[in-house]
């Protein structure tokens, strides 16, 4: 029993690292390949310093690595196929809002851009 105690306590530490919209973009942003603050900023439309917060907590939670650049800081995901677990996380969402058409369209076009890793 101990064992299952502790691994339920590393999941939901985990999924409440993940609790954010802004946390969940940031690593389909960085599926495909490394970005600075400011590309993030850019891609997400929210301030460098909230970017910036979100990148510390989840590399405080060893999600991300940086890589130095002279004065720019790239971050990169330390293991891709937590941005994979996110995506299924997304085609659950979409069979669980079937009586939702728009927010199931929504949920759709995201998994199909992040699964590609196109840009909106």
């Amino acid at each position: 029993m101990p064992s299952r105690k502790a691994a339920a306590r590393e999941l939901a530490g985990l999924l409440g690292v993940l609790s954010h919209p802004d946390r969940i973009q940031i690593i389909e942003e960085l599926r495909q390949e490394e970005k600075d603050v400011g590309c993030l900023r850019d891609l997400l439309g929210i301030s460098a310093s909230r970017v910036s917060q979100h990148l510390g907590l989840l590399k405080a939670h060893r999600l991300l690595e940086e890589r130095r650049d002279g004065r720019h800081v790239y971050y990169r995901l330390t293991r891709s196929r937590l941005a994979h677990w996110l995506l299924a996380g997304l085609e659950f969402l979409q069979d669980e809002l079937a009586t939702s058409n728009e927010r199931q369209q929504a949920i759709e076009t995201a998994r199909l851009m992040w699964a590609e890793g196109t840009k909106p």
